[in-house]
């Protein structure tokens, strides 16, 4: 069996790159291998607030980047050399991620970690969803071995959100320091 582990922020668009790319090569190449990939989370933004940040403003302030498109322009055309399409400008929102983390985490035992990863991550580029929202988190879990009363549950759940700290801490002390990382 081929173990991944993976440290990833939903958020991030190299961490979307990264993952679908992940997802071709083991098709392409590895589909007879049974893979077991376990999602570590990485939260860029510890202290983003609820109602999200708005990204054109976080890039400026962070990066003195005043065009967003110059900054969507690399992850975009990376997305697009591996033949799938992400438009950058649709999401124009961050969210905190934590909520969505935890799930992820909790999905692990249930065997659906990975999709459930892909999924969130899709809900948030391709969707522009709010990934920071429980119930849109719990639409998306339903499909992935959660009622969505019991998804809700996890994303509020303060022991789910200690663990997805105490993993956060594990991955920074790892020396993990950018994202995505195999």
């Amino acid at each position: 069996m081929l173990h991944i582990d993976l440290y990833a922020e939903i958020t991030c668009p190299w961490c979307f790159v990264g993952l679908h790319r992940l997802n071709k090569v083991l098709q392409e190449h590895f589909s007879d291998v049974p893979v077991d990939i376990r999602h570590r989370p990485v939260v860029l933004l510890p202290d983003a607030p609820v109602t999200g940040l708005y990204i054109p403003d976080l890039l400026h302030s962070r990066y003195g980047v005043t065009d967003p498109k110059t900054a969507f322009a690399r992850p975009e055309a990376e997305a697009r050399a591996s033949g799938f399409a992400l438009d950058l400008g649709r999401q124009l929102w961050t969210y905190p991620t934590q909520p969505a983390h935890a799930l992820i985490l909790a999905a692990r035992e249930r065997g659906t970690q990975h999709q459930l990863a892909i999924a969130i991550t899709d809900a948030y580029f391709l969707g522009a969803r709010n990934i920071g929202d429980v119930d849109v988190l719990a639409d998306v879990a339903a499909h992935h071995g959660f009622d969505r009363l019991e998804a809700r549950a996890v994303a509020l759940d303060p022991a789910a959100r200690r663990q997805v700290e105490e993993e956060v801490a594990r991955s920074a002390a790892a020396g993990i320091r950018s994202v995505p990382h195999f």
